[in-house]
């Protein structure tokens, strides 16, 4: 295979990736790891630094919109912030260390999960009562709605933050925003509204993916080669996503093709994870 032609390859492979991630919100990330591992036969290593790369720019772009609509709470990114960057950190350093087709097993479990949790109903719940800490930290805000701004209140402060340490811990290993993992952490450990947890992290997936990124920079892992057509691809499906979902009534459909393709390439990463082929 020519590098034109595989270059081309993991352009349209990441424009789908960054188009679906886009549609149900969660990301390509989980798209591209499988489409370098299982079909191109890319290291897993070199391909989460290609998806670090990926989850670095699109996050930036549409943290960007979210901001200045007034939705996220950025004082709450910020300080969770602390916990996934170290997180991260440590997840990429110890990745170097862990076998491969492990990290391909354990990718494979977390896009499972991932899968679940994008069917589950998001309830819009708001939370008025107190926490010392959150009131402390000046965490609680409100967001915009159609019939004026709704304030909130954040609870479970240490919870949320512990969790977000996991998730940290887990986008550093696989090259993931973990958007899913902080999305649980904010909407259910503390009882944040979705539209401002799923802004949130999103927000932050970025900052996280940086630190990851520094690391497997260090390792050379990332490869300018690799990452260049997949930034673009992913940052380009991601827009037209974007604009396709404006114009889209119900995205139920939507979350159950993302279900089923990402089921598949969960199935097919922890098989070839067992039997030593990644």
């Amino acid at each position: 295979m020519s590098v034109f032609v595989f270059t081309l390859i993991i352009f349209i492979g990441s424009y789908f990736a960054g188009l679906l991630g886009s549609l149900t919100g969660l990301g390509g990330g989980f798209v591209i790891i499988p489409l370098l591992t299982l079909v191109l036969r890319v290291d897993i290593h070199y391909a989460i630094g290609a998806s670090l790369v990926s989850v670095i720019a699109t996050s930036s772009g549409s943290a960007a919109a979210y901001v200045k609509e007034g939705i996220t709470n950025i004082r709450l990114g910020m300080f969770l912030e602390i916990a996934t960057t170290a997180g991260a950190m440590v997840g990429a350093l110890i990745a170097v260390y862990i076998p491969t087709n492990f990290i391909a097993i354990l990718f494979g479990v977390i896009l499972i999960t991932s899968a679940i949790m994008s069917l589950r109903k998001k309830a819009e719940h708001i939370s008025r009562e107190k926490s010392k800490l959150a009131e402390k930290l000046k965490l609680n805000s409100s967001f915009p709605t159609a019939n004026g701004p709704v304030a909130y209140s954040v609870k479970n402060v240490g919870g949320g933050f512990f969790m977000m340490l996991f998730a940290g811990v887990i986008s550093g290993l696989l090259g993931i925003g973990s958007g899913a993992l902080k999305v649980l952490a904010m909407d259910t450990i503390m009882r944040i509204p979705f539209k401002v947890s799923t802004t949130t992290s999103n927000f932050m997936i970025g900052v996280t993916a940086a630190a990851s990124a520094v690391v497997y920079l260090q390792r050379g892992y990332i490869d300018p080669g690799l990452s260049m057509p997949v930034a673009i691809g992913v940052l380009l499906g991601a827009l037209s996503g974007s604009k396709i979902l404006v114009h889209t009534t119900s995205s139920g459909w939507l979350r159950w093709v993302f279900a089923i393709v990402v089921t598949f390439l969960a199935s097919q990463m922890i098989y070839n994870g067992f039997i030593g082929k990644i």
